[in-house]
C-alpha cells in the first residue's frame, strides 16, 4: 500500500540516500513526504472508513432520532377492526363531542337566516335587500357546518348530526318594526355563536389540541368578530332611520352592496 502511494505521490516527494551494502555501489533512495500531506492522506482514509461505517448500518454517535426503533409503540396502536378510524391520533372523545355540538349550532344558525330570508321575500313586504342578506347568510353558516364536518372526518371523528329547532316564521315587531327586530336578532345570535365557538375553544385548550385550538381560532372567531362588527352597524343604522320610508333606502344599500361584493 505504501508503495502505491508513493507511486502515485512521486512528484511531490524528495528522495533521501541510504548506506551502500557490504560490497556493492547501489545506492538505495527512500521517498520522504512532507508532513502535511502525509497526514492529509491519513485524514482522508480516516473518513473514508467513517462514510463506510456510516453506509453499513452502524449507528452514529448523538442520534436523537431512530425512526424505525420509535415507529414500534405507533405501529402497535393502529386499530384492526375496519369500523375505526385510522386518521385518529390525540383526539378526544370530549373534543369530538364539543365539534358535534358546534355543528348542530351552525345549523340552527342556517335555518334561523333561511326562515328570515322567506319572512322578507314576501310579496307584503318584498324587501329583496334583506332577504338577499339572511339567503346568504343561510348559506355562510351551513358553509360553517359543512366546514366542521370534514374537520370532523380529518381527525378521525364521527359526525352526528342532531335535531333542528323550528324557527319562527313571523318577524314584525310594533315598536321596531321587522328590519330592527331581525338585525337585532341576528345580532344576539352571531353574539351567541361567538360564545359557543369560545367554548369549544376552551375544550380544545383543555384536552392540549393544539391542531383543533388552530383550526377554530384561524378558520372561525377572526371571521365571528368581523360578522359581530358589521351587523352591530347595521342595527345602529336601523335604530337611526326608525319604521319608516329610511327602511326602504337601508334594505336598497344592502341590495347594491350584494351586487357589488357579486361584481
Amino acid at each position: 500500500m505504501l508503495l502505491e502511494a508513493s507511486a502515485a505521490l512521486a512528484p511531490f516527494a524528495s528522495f533521501k540516500a541510504t548506506a551502500a551494502p557490504p560490497g556493492g555501489n547501489l545506492l538505495l533512495r527512500r521517498p520522504v513526504f512532507p508532513a502535511p500531506l502525509f497526514g492529509s492522506l491519513i485524514g482522508t482514509r480516516r473518513r473514508s472508513s467513517s462514510l463506510a461505517a456510516t453506509e453499513s448500518g452502524q449507528a452514529l454517535t448523538g442520534l436523537l432520532f431512530q425512526p424505525f426503533e420509535e415507529i414500534k409503540e405507533e405501529l402497535s396502536l393502529l386499530p384492526t377492526h375496519l369500523d375505526l378510524s385510522l386518521a385518529r391520533q390525540k383526539y378526544a372523545d370530549e373534543c369530538e363531542s364539543a365539534l358535534n355540538q358546534q355543528i348542530n349550532v351552525e345549523y340552527n344558525n342556517s335555518y334561523v337566516y333561511h326562515a328570515l330570508f322567506a319572512y322578507f321575500d314576501r310579496d307584503n313586504v318584498a324587501l329583496k335587500g334583506l332577504a338577499k342578506f339572511f339567503k346568504e347568510s343561510s348559506e355562510e353558516e351551513r358553509e360553517h357546518a359543512e366546514k366542521l364536518m370534514e374537520y370532523q372526518n380529518k381527525r378521525g371523528g364521527r359526525v352526528k348530526l342532531q335535531s333542528i329547532v323550528m324557527p319562527l316564521s313571523e318577524f314584525d315587531h310594533p315598536e321596531k318594526g321587522d328590519a330592527l327586530h331581525a338585525m337585532e336578532l341576528t345580532l344576539a345570535l352571531e353574539k351567541l355563536t361567538n360564545e359557543k365557538l369560545l367554548q369549544l375553544l376552551s375544550v380544545a385548550e383543555k384536552c392540549n389540541d393544539a391542531q383543533l385550538a388552530d383550526f377554530i381560532e384561524s378558520e372561525f372567531l377572526e371571521e365571528q368578530v368581523e360578522a359581530i362588527k358589521r351587523i352591530s352597524e347595521y342595527v345602529a343604522q336601523l335604530r337611526r332611520v326608525g319604521k319608516g320610508h329610511g327602511v326602504w333606502h337601508f334594505d336598497q344599500m344592502l341590495l347594491r352592496e350584494g351586487d357589488a361584493a357579486a361584481a
